[in-house]
């Protein structure tokens, strides 16, 4: 018979469910969408029933097109920084899940900031005060939900351990934790200083465990029999550098989907600067490998929004259009939801500068694809900078990593070698490996070097890459700097 560990990469757009062989083959895929709404300016938020039925969804498509396989663990990989309440003894959500994009607690964190918390939140996590952190979002959960009921508070990879063991239990991995603001990662450890900062109940928290755990075993889920083991759990882009065997400092790699993730494996904790963070990359056996990463807010989404704006039938000829550019045209700026790293500037806005009526619809294609190779280029550099190690091998993974030009624009931006992975499910077999160390289907890391990662580099090529990066950093002071307000009387 054959077996295989499942596993489930929870996205923001979509779950995925994909069958992982112990050689490391992928013997099938699954998927389903999920909605996201905006029900204010700024606010993000999806339903924690539908992330569940969408994950049920991808693994009854997964498990039909290969009938007959036994499943010998589950592996999750989860969005990160999204969170979510429910109560601790029916199980029934209290509330929605807040995204990661979501800025409704920015009031929040300005007010921290303000306050002078920053400096020592950043210590104690690696992280900015930031509406994209999950702390604020836990208090306004909170603040919301019946006084007298046991709540639990948790990210996504929570709330799946939540339902696959039918309640039994609340847990998520290092990984998660040390995404939500209220980690002490030198600790290992949740913070009494930062609840009580945050104002969130440390007894509504998961319990912390290893990426590569027994967090607990199948009960009542459809599709599956009992007991199988939820071997592993990881956030989606550790997950994807886990994939891509980046074991070693210096490795890094880029995840590009709605937003962007870049980074890069570290030998120790470092507090960071310029913009990035630190953050557990994984925990396996009780240690912990720590990682630099910068998050982009809005990457790849700003291609389809461009492509609709063109009149263009999709991504592909988007970017075939963007390649035909002549040389000069528009910087762009995809400030939709704010920015990220390194800048880290949520009242940022979105715009096109250096506009002129010789502008080219391929000259603004182009301005647009030139804006996700030139936010990696921004956090590379301040990795650069800071890295104790000099930055070796950089990976990418994600749908838009398959786009040829798209990966040379980012090489080129880098002058740095790129190496596209050619399984888009990076961070599903990322977390399939960690479930596989678990069960000692893999027995060490080495052995899970050696599988087999078809993938050809990409190489800087010639280009005007540093007059388009001028344009391009001209376009991020117009977006950030703060103007004075006309008014007519």
């Amino acid at each position: 018979m054959t077996t295989a560990i499942l596993a489930i990469d929870q996205g923001t757009t979509n779950s995925k469910a994909v069958l992982v062989s112990a050689t490391g083959e992928i013997l099938a895929r699954g998927s389903a969408a999920v909605g996201i709404a905006h029900p204010q300016p700024g606010w993000v938020e999806q339903s924690p029933e539908r992330i569940w039925s969408s994950v049920l969804e991808a693994i009854a498509a997964c498990l039909a097109k290969q009938p007959g396989v036994a499943v010998l663990a589950v592996a999750i990989s989860n969005q990160r920084e999204s969170v979510t309440a429910w109560d601790g003894e029916t199980g029934a959500p209290l509330g929605p899940v807040i995204s990661w994009q979501c800025r409704r607690t920015d009031a929040d964190c300005a007010a921290l900031a303000a306050a002078g918390h920053e400096p020592r939140v950043q210590a104690l996590t690696g992280l900015p005060i930031d509406p994209m952190f999950p702390g604020p979002k836990m208090r306004w959960l909170m603040d919301r939900v019946p006084a007298d009921r046991p709540v639990r508070l948790g990210t996504i990879d929570s709330w799946l351990i939540h339902c696959l063991t039918g309640g039994a239990v609340h847990a998520c991995d290092a990984s998660n934790a040390a995404r939500s603001q209220l980690f002490d990662l030198k600790a290992q450890a949740w913070s009494e200083e930062l609840c009580a900062l945050f104002g969130v109940p440390i007894a509504a928290l998961p319990h912390v465990m290893d990426s590569a755990s027994r967090f607990g075993v199948t009960r009542g889920v459809p599709g599956l029999p009992d007991g199988i083991p939820v071997a592993a759990a990881i956030g989606d882009s550790h997950a994807a550098l886990f994939g891509h065997g980046a074991f070693h400092p210096g490795d890094g790699k880029v995840t590009f989907g709605t937003g962007s993730s870049v980074m890069t494996t570290l030998p120790h904790f470092i507090a960071p600067e310029d913009g990035i963070t630190t953050t557990i990359a994984w925990s396996i056996g009780g240690q912990a490998t720590y990682a630099f990463e910068g998050n982009i807010l809005v990457s790849a989404a700003s291609l389809p929004w461009m492509a609709d704006l063109l009149g263009l039938p999709d991504v592909q000829a988007l970017t075939d259009l963007a390649a035909t550019a002549q040389p000069g045209g528009p910087g762009f700026v995809p400030a939709f939801v704010g920015l990220g790293a390194p800048y880290w500037k949520s009242d940022a806005r979105a715009l096109f500068s250096n506009i002129a009526f010789t502008t080219s619809r391929a000259q603004m294609a182009r301005a647009v694809t030139d804006s996700i190779a030139f936010q990696v280029h921004d956090v590379f550099r301040a990795m650069t900078r800071q890295s104790p190690a000099p930055l070796r091998r950089l990976f990418a993974d994600g749908g838009p990593s398959q786009n040829r030009f798209l990966m040379q624009c980012v090489a080129d931006a880098l002058d740095h070698e790129l190496t596209p992975c050619d399984a888009p499910e990076a961070s599903a077999l990322g977390a399939a490996y960690l479930a596989g160390l678990t069960l000692g289907i893999w027995p060490s890391l080495d052995a899970l070097s050696a599988l087999p990662r078809p993938c050809a580099p990409l190489t800087p090529a010639a280009s005007d890459m540093p007059a388009r990066l001028a344009v391009w950093q001209d376009a991020i002071y117009r977006s950030t700097v703060s103007l004075p307000s006309v008014m007519s009387e």
